[in-house]
């Protein structure tokens, strides 16, 4: 089942990105939905070994224009980054 509120917000799909390149494009992404006024995104990482999970969260969780980092539960292959307007 397609969970309806995610649905509706921008999403970007990182599969294949190293961790050296997966934060800049998640940057320039972030940058692209604040100037559209958007307050939250989906980051598609899929499970794997965890890898740009982690590099999500950890680079992330110091970024200002973040208000707050999160997982779906029912889904352990997205993040979810709630930012600041």
């Amino acid at each position: 089942m397609i969970d309806p509120f995610l649905v509706n917000l921008p999403t970007l799909d990182v599969h294949g990105y190293t961790s050296d390149t997966v934060t800049w494009v998640i940057s320039d992404f972030i940058n692209d939905n604040l100037i559209m006024g958007k307050d939250k995104i989906v980051i598609v990482h899929g499970i794997g070994q965890g890898i740009l999970k982690k590099v999500i969260n950890n680079y992330f969780k110091k970024d200002k224009r973040i208000k707050k980092i999160y997982g779906d539960p029912f889904n352990l292959g997205i993040t979810i980054l709630e930012l600041n307007k």
